[in-house]
């Protein structure tokens, strides 16, 4: 398995940042550098990917993925976080809501949508990450993204507490997902509970605790197993050495691509050496690498 160049499919326990959880991948694998593809909140448990030593080159690539979460939610309070670890700022005196109603505001939150993203999150503004500045009661303006929920079922409704399952595009939060749809309820919502259940084919299923690592083989991957939703090109020996050299190269027989699309590269022997980025040429299509993978 590429040495100890691996992937890591971690059942995160609640509790615990991501950071500290890679730390402790670290640790059980003696790893020289770990690093995770999506972050999961302390409150959050469910799959994380942690990428050991040449892994970590791949992280971004395993982010890009859609991920499947559960989330359970209180009706009738918001928090300043979105979730239950943050300070109550509205508490709906009265309130009833039925199946239906769930439903019909649902709908409303399915296909492409726009979030604003939490204050509390990671993303950085001028080099500051936002949970900072909201820790000082510093508010800023963020911009929509646009996400896409491809589906987003109710699981289970025991008032004042609803269950849904979302799949969704990068870039989505779920606590962001279910304060709009308990603003759209009127009512305000929370998260109380939040598990990754998916990322691309990645499984909770297959996912390992922390103390079944490193002997639960179904939870760790190789680099290549872990690109599988990528297209493989085997070079040419002339094009394996131009493309090392950094030159953009046109394989003879290439299959049609589409553009921007990743690609597993193999040298001559079939062996993966890097990832690729197709690009258009001419009427046909040009390949270069992307990412060059230290594993051969």
């Amino acid at each position: 398995m590429d040495g100890k160049n691996l992937v890591i499919n971690l059942n995160k326990p609640k509790g615990i940042t991501s950071q500290q959880a890679v730390t402790k991948l670290k640790h059980i694998f003696a790893a020289r550098k770990a690093g995770h593809a999506g972050t999961l909140d302390p409150i959050a448990t469910g799959i994380l990917l942690v990428c050991l030593n040449e892994a970590t080159k791949i992280t971004r690539f395993l982010a890009d993925a859609d991920k499947e979460y559960l989330a359970v939610m209180k009706l009738g309070e918001r928090t300043d976080t979105l979730d239950s670890e943050g300070k109550i700022i509205y508490k709906a005196p009265h309130f009833s809501v039925d199946k239906n109603l769930i439903e019909t505001v649902l709908e409303r939150f399915r296909g492409v949508i726009k979030q604003i993203p939490p204050m509390y999150s990671a993303i950085k503004v001028a080099g500051s990450p936002l949970y900072k500045l909201a820790r000082k009661g510093i508010e800023i303006e963020r911009q929509h993204r646009s996400v896409n929920i491809y589906k987003l079922d109710m699981v289970g409704f025991a008032p004042p507490f609803l269950e849904i399952r979302a799949l969704c595009s990068k870039g989505t939060y779920i606590r962001t997902l279910c304060d709009d749809i308990g603003t759209a309820l009127g009512i305000g919502a929370h998260v109380v509970e939040l598990k990754r259940t998916k990322i691309g084919d990645f499984v909770l299923e297959d996912s390992a605790k922390l103390d079944e690592l490193p002997n639960k083989e179904k939870s760790i991957c190789s680099i290549e197993a872990s690109l599988s939703h990528f297209k493989d090109i085997i070079l040419s020996s002339r094009d394996f050495i131009r493309a090392l050299n950094g030159a953009m190269i046109a394989p003879e027989n290439l299959p049609e691509l589409q553009v921007d699309s990743y690609l597993r590269l193999k040298n001559p022997d079939g062996k993966l050496f890097a990832i690729g980025k197709s690009f258009a040429l001419g009427e046909g299509s040009g390949i270069k690498i992307e990412r060059l993978l230290h594993i051969l």
